[in-house]
Parts: C-alpha cells; sequence; structure tokens
C-alpha cells in the first residue's frame, strides 16, 4: 500500500508497504484483477453479497468533493458493485451513513440476516477530532442496511479510546464476532480475538492465543462457513509482507496456521481473503499493482462431487468340498491344486493368488484305506478379473509431515488409452502422475481422489473417471 493512505484504520499503516509481483505458473488458482478498481485510488477488504460485493475505498466522492484527513490522507468509504453477469459489474455506488466525508468507514462484515453490518470507524466524533495533534482509535460500530444507506448507528462493546479494534468478521450463524486489535495483552503489535453473543451480549474478547497469533501483526480476519479462520500476518516466512493465511478449531485448539500459495499469496501485501461457500471461487486485496486493488480467485483444482469408492480386488479364495460332510466318518484326504502351482490339503482350504487370471482348480480325493486315488472329483476354472476401476496403491494411515507413496500401476480401464493421472489430496493440494510422493502436514481424515482421464476416442469423446480412498493422518 503506498505511503499516503497508510491510515485506512488507525493501526493498519505498519502492515501495508508497496510490491509488486507476477502469478506464479502452474498454481492451482487463477487471479484476474476485478473491473471496478479505481486505478488511481484504493480498494480493500471485499464481502460477498448475493448479488455484488461491498468493499471499501479511498476513491473520490465527485470531481469536487474529496475525503482527506489533516495529513492529507484520504479517507474510505463502503461501495457496493452490482453483478451484472459472470464478467460485468455496475458502477461502484456508496453505502452513506452519518460518518460519511468525516471519518474512514471500513473494513466491514455483514450478519446472516443481510440487514446488520459491523463495519470499522473512529471512535471520537466530537470537537477534539478537529484538532491536529490529537490521536483517534478505531472501534467497531454496527448499523442497519436500509436500501444504501447505514442507520441507527451504535459502537460495539469493547471500543476503547486506548486501544484500536476493528475489521470484524461473523461466524455463519452470528454467534461470534472475530476482529483484530492491537489492545494489551496481546501476543504481537495486533491480535485476532473473538467474542461469543451469548443473551444477546457479546462477551468479553478472547485472544485466539500464540499458536494463531504472533509477535507480528495478524489482521483482516474472516471465518468461513466451512470453520476455516482466514487472517492475513506480516510475520515472518511468507513470500511478502503481509501474507494470508488460514487455521481451523479442533479438539477444542486452533491448528497451526497454513499459508496460501501464489498467485493468492506473492511478494507484495496479500490481504482480506473472502470465498464462496465451496472455497472455489472468492476475492483478496493486493497492491502488487500500482495501487491496492481488489483481485478475483478461480481454484484450478478439479474435484469431483461424486466419486466412486475404491473396490479392493480379491484374489483370496476358500475351496470347500461339500460332500466332505457326507463321508467325515471316511477316511478320505482331500488334494487341492490350484492352479498356479499351489497346493493344499483339507476338505476346505483357503489360497490367495498372485492376481487375475485363469486358474483351473483340481480336486483329488485319496482313500486312506484301499490308497485309491479319484483324479479330478471336482475341476473348475475360476476366472478373476480385476474391477474396471483407476486404482489407488498406498497406505490407510499416515503420520504427518512424512511422505508416502501413493501410485495407480493397478488401474484397470480396458480399452482406454490413458491420458493423465490427477490426484486431489483433499488438502487443496494436487499431483499429476502415474506414481506420486505426498506429505500431508496436519492430522485428520483426507478424502484422496484419483480421476483418470483418457485421450480423445475417434468420436471426439472423453472419458473420464474417478475414485476416492480415505487415509488417516496422525501426529
Amino acid at each position: 500500500m503506498s505511503h499516503k493512505i497508510s491510515y485506512i484504520i488507525c493501526f493498519l499503516l505498519a502492515f501495508l508497504v508497496p510490491g509488486s509481483t507476477q502469478a506464479q505458473q502452474g498454481s492451482v488458482y487463477r487471479i484476474t484483477r476485478m473491473p471496478f478498481n479505481s486505478g488511481a485510488f484504493n480498494e480493500i477488504s471485499p464481502v460477498i453479497l448475493k448479488d455484488g460485493i461491498a468493499f471499501c475505498s479511498d476513491r473520490k466522492f465527485s470531481s469536487v468533493v474529496d475525503r482527506t484527513t489533516f495529513e492529507g490522507r484520504r479517507l474510505y468509504n463502503i461501495y457496493f458493485a452490482e453483478r451484472i453477469d459472470t464478467s460485468q459489474w455496475s458502477k461502484p455506488r456508496e453505502l452513506k451513513s452519518e460518518r460519511s466525508y468525516l471519518f474512514n468507514n471500513g473494513p466491514l462484515c455483514i450478519a446472516p440476516d443481510g440487514k446488520t453490518v459491523y463495519f470499522t470507524s473512529e471512535i471520537e466524533t466530537g470537537k477534539i477530532t478537529r484538532k491536529r495533534n490529537f490521536k483517534n482509535h478505531s472501534g467497531i460500530f454496527i448499523a442497519d442496511l436500509t436500501g444504501t444507506e447505514l442507520v441507527s448507528l451504535r459502537p460495539f462493546s469493547f471500543n476503547s479510546q486506548e486501544y484500536n479494534v476493528g475489521q470484524p468478521s461473523l461466524s455463519n450463524d452470528g454467534k461470534y464476532l472475530f476482529f483484530s486489535s492491537d489492545m494489551p495483552g496481546g501476543q504481537g503489535a495486533s491480535d485476532i480475538y473473538y467474542c461469543e453473543l451469548v443473551n444477546g451480549e457479546w462477551s468479553s474478547p478472547v485472544n485466539l492465543g500464540p499458536t494463531v497469533n504472533s509477535s507480528s501483526s495478524e489482521n483482516f480476519p474472516y471465518m468461513h462457513p466451512s470453520g476455516r479462520l482466514y487472517f492475513s500476518s506480516d510475520r515472518p516466512g511468507g513470500p511478502g509482507k503481509l501474507d494470508v493465511y488460514y487455521t481451523s478449531l479442533s479438539f477444542g485448539r486452533w491448528e497451526d496456521p497454513v499459508i496460501l500459495p501464489e498467485p493468492i499469496n506473492s511478494s507484495s501485501d496479500d490481504f482480506a481473503f473472502v470465498a464462496d461457500q465451496t472455497l472455489e471461487t472468492g476475492y483478496f486485496s493486493s497492491n502488487r499493482g500500482r495501487s491496492d486493488d481488489i483481485y478475483k480467485f478461480a481454484s484450478t483444482i478439479i474435484r469431483k462431487a461424486s466419486c466412486d469408492t475404491l473396490l479392493e480386488n480379491i484374489y483370496c479364495y476358500q475351496l470347500v468340498e461339500e460332500n466332505a460332510v457326507k463321508f467325515d466318518t471316511m477316511p478320505f484326504r482331500y488334494e487341492w491344486k490350484f492352479g498356479d502351482g499351489g497346493k493344499g490339503i483339507g476338505p476346505s482350504v483357503e489360497h490367495c493368488y498372485p492376481g487375475p487370471g485363469s486358474y483351473l482348480v483340481q480336486l483329488d480325493v485319496v482313500n486312506l484305506i484301499t490308497k485309491e486315488v479319484m483324479y479330478n472329483q471336482k475341476t473348475y476354472n475360476l476366472e478373476i478379473v480385476d474391477a474396471e476401476q483407476p486404482y489407488i496403491s498406498g497406505p490407510d494411515e499416515a503420520i504427518a509431515g512424512q511422505v508416502i507413496k501413493l501410485d495407480a500401476k493397478k488401474t484397470n480401464l480396458p480399452g482406454w488409452n490413458i491420458a493423465r493421472y490427477y490426484w486431489n489430496f483433499g488438502d487443496e493440494t494436487i499431483a499429476i502422475g502415474k506414481e506420486v510422493d505426498k506429505i500431508f502436514n496436519k492430522p485428520g481424515n483426507y478424502n484422496v481422489q484419483l480421476i483418470v482421464t483418457a485421450e480423445p476416442d475417434p468420436g471426439g469423446i472423453i472419458r473420464e473417471a474417478c475414485v476416492f480412498k480415505n487415509i488417516i493422518v496422525v501426529r
């Protein structure tokens, strides 16, 4: 972010600084810059709505009206861009409030009822704010959305003139409010907190703790309906200055944050990530261009909604001579020839074959008194055929952080000229090839899909088949 707009809400100025990058080739995401970006000004913090996107911008209100602070920093306000079709958007229109023209407004979130808006703005609005040496702080405000106006503004219970509170995000059920704050007692410069709605009132803020918060700055929390909490951090280890991470609550504890890959993250500042229900598309903010802009991402990961259960091929059989029961008092020995070079003795035997094939099974019966051998008392061809399917060979259980090997060598699709073996590991990573190595970084139950695609047939038809295998990953 350019230094001239470093004061979006009071505690952002330390986080967002210039930079640029290009999308990584071969990524699992494809990104595009949204057409409603102004180019000359800044657009940040998208919110997905039914008919479009709400966002924050410091663009000019009109050719004659502008908003700046005493220091010349531009003021942010909330806008809405309506989706016309898959590629066209309306000209953004402002969501006005009594704070428009005077204070920063946003980032924001909208409650599940679609009518209640939580947004960030300065706390103090009196005459003291007109003094150049006065340092205001940011807080969260709640308003009712009526048309294109925010009305009936009321402050969040834990706003304070001693520290900043902002960047709200509500859980899908509206019971938890996540936000960023530099209140005393945190892990770093700013931390992520949450409050629970109890009997219509927000409980005291709870710090997410050192697993999520670091000695650096954590900002822009976003609670996805799946239960993933996305946020941005300038902690070391990422490709840029501000990078997008996610975590999830598992058995009462927050998991170690996972950084999103390029091109969502870049060598610049990337923040304010939001996504649709499926996580296949969404939006984020980045200053990889001349200014802060909103980008759309689309996952290029293939994941089938319906995928066949992997059928285990049966190579082991029990062979039984039913007539042996009738003569259980007679001294007979039952000698089996399995047709693969193996032999067995007994009225009931078990044998495992090496694989598919046609096996001639023969049973000879020996009278132990007369020593007479009755050859081929039972003879039949046993046809063992593999299920026609892609096949995943690999362990049922793995240890987090360790390499496992998976392969599709036993895939049986007669008549297919296979063009590609595509693996979706159920953790937003993929691989292509008949044999692959995989490291699962976190414990969990992973649904691994193998999608096999054939070359087009003479009629141009492309056949595709999919199976899945569940792999349990432990610590």
